[in-house]
């Protein structure tokens, strides 16, 4: 199975074989005459058939069948000849007529047992992959035929048991019609019709949750709907991934692009943490609970426009929900005219890290012997890449000096609470004199997120 561009063929033969469920379809059986009654078709036709069934080279067998044809257009012995058919053409690789033979199979309808049109079913589905171009002039059309035939075989699967005698199970029953609810599915993806894609996987996966490519496809049709449902389509993705999914590592990627790309955070990273938890919550659940959920851009845009540092440090330093969605919305963000009280001067040879208190209670802010920011100032020019202009003045400033300064918020340890500022450009005007005498303290005020 191959991943290109992101999306598994959509159409992947069972086995290197046709590998149909084993039903009742008994040809030899449904030749003979029943009790009591005259079988429908002629001694000849009957030996012209055996001829053929009983022929093993696929091209010979063909020009036996072609000859039946000829001799018994209307033979009630027909359905025999059409899966010798599409039978032949398949160990010949001319899949596009084992199709058009299984095709003429289904179309008899009533006039053919049951269990041999199912099994015709089964196979022209399981063929589509091996004979589909979708750059065909008629790929659309072919696309249809194989949506209404995995569909049709889903309505006749449960009929099967209805057959006297029948040695159908219930589970051969799920498991024919979680694979051709798959297969509709399948087509559904690639007409673009994501809803009724959707509703055929769920479908399968209702048979069979642990079915890791529906649910991968699950998820394709999820987020292709207009509008996309973003939150299903990750978790079904999620779902896939969990369940080893073939090219899980590039699926995995691929995931990670489509919740940074709806999320849009501000720091990339953290798409990471929130990646792994839906990675575990959907390896123990098929469905997304309604309490789980992942902030859009437009949620993160709104939490970022009406924050300020204050409101930022009380989101942070509460835990939770609200500080995972808050730290997504501010992460890397930059702020100015951020005020505060040094509690602690830490110097390096190429830069100053200063320990700052801040707070919209004046009285606090004096009072304050704990730190709740650490503030780096480059005082010699930072590493190549690093945006940010030396201020080797800084080192002037002392144990409880005020400072003001703009800067970018790269980290936050949650306890004990400390914000991490880095990028920072102290005001000059809060940076003590040279003979050491201090500033007059900035008037405080809360700051919003610069725009």
């Amino acid at each position: 199975m191959i991943i290109r561009n992101h999306f598994i063929n959509a159409f992947v033969i069972a086995a290197p074989a046709l590998a149909l469920l084993s039903l009742p379809a008994n040809a030899a059986l449904r030749r003979t005459s029943q009790a009591g009654q005259q079988p429908s078709y002629t001694l000849p036709e009957y030996n012209a058939e055996q001829a053929a069934a009983t022929e093993k080279d696929p091209q010979a067998k063909i020009k036996l069948l072609d000859s039946f044809v000829a001799q018994y257009p209307n033979s009630t012995l027909l359905q025999y000849i059409y899966q010798f058919y599409y039978q032949s053409y398949y160990q010949l690789k001319n899949y596009g007529k084992a199709i058009e033979y299984a095709d003429k199979l289904i179309a008899l309808g009533d006039k053919a047992d049951l269990a041999v049109r199912v099994q015709a079913i089964q196979a022209r589905v399981q063929l589509f992959s091996l004979a589909f171009d979708p750059k065909a002039a008629d790929a659309h059309d072919q696309l249809i035929k194989q949506r209404d035939a995995a569909l049709l075989g889903v309505k006749l699967f449960p009929d099967l048991k209805k057959v006297p005698n029948s040695t159908v199970t219930d589970d051969q029953v799920k498991a024919g019609t979680a694979y051709l609810e798959a297969a509709a599915g399948a087509a559904d993806i690639q007409l673009k019709d994501s809803s009724a894609a959707v509703e055929a996987f769920k479908a399968a996966l209702a048979i069979n949750p642990k079915d890791a490519v529906s649910s991968y496809r699950l998820g394709l049709a999820y987020l292709n709907s207009t509008p996309p449902q973003a939150l299903d389509g990750f978790w079904a993705l999620a779902r896939a991934i969990a369940l080893k999914v073939p090219d899980d590592a590039k699926i995995k990627d691929y995931l990670r692009s489509r919740i940074l790309q709806y999320e849009q955070p501000g720091c990339d990273n953290q798409v990471d943490a929130q990646l792994n938890e839906l990675l575990q919550l959907a390896a123990n659940s098929p469905d997304r609970p309604a309490s789980y959920v992942i902030p859009s851009h437009d949620d993160l845009v709104k939490i970022s426009q009406s924050s300020t540092i204050i409101t930022v440090i009380n989101d942070l330093s509460g835990g939770g929900d609200k500080a995972k969605t808050t730290w997504l919305a501010i992460c890397g963000a930059e702020f100015p005219e951020v005020v505060g009280k040094i509690i602690e001067v830490q110097k390096a040879d190429n830069a100053a890290n200063f320990l700052v208190f801040t707070s919209d209670n004046a009285d606090q802010m004096q009072a304050a012997t704990t730190a709740n920011m650490s503030v780096k100032v480059w005082t010699a020019p930072p590493p190549a890449g690093t945006a940010a202009v030396p201020q080797p003045d800084v080192v002037r400033f002392q144990k409880d000096d005020p400072i003001r300064f703009s800067g970018a918020l790269v980290s936050y340890d949650p306890s004990p609470f400390l914000l991490h500022w880095d990028q920072v450009k102290v005001d000059p005007t809060t940076i003590p004199a040279a003979a050491g005498a201090p500033k007059h303290p900035p008037t405080h005020k809360p700051t919003s997120k610069q725009e």
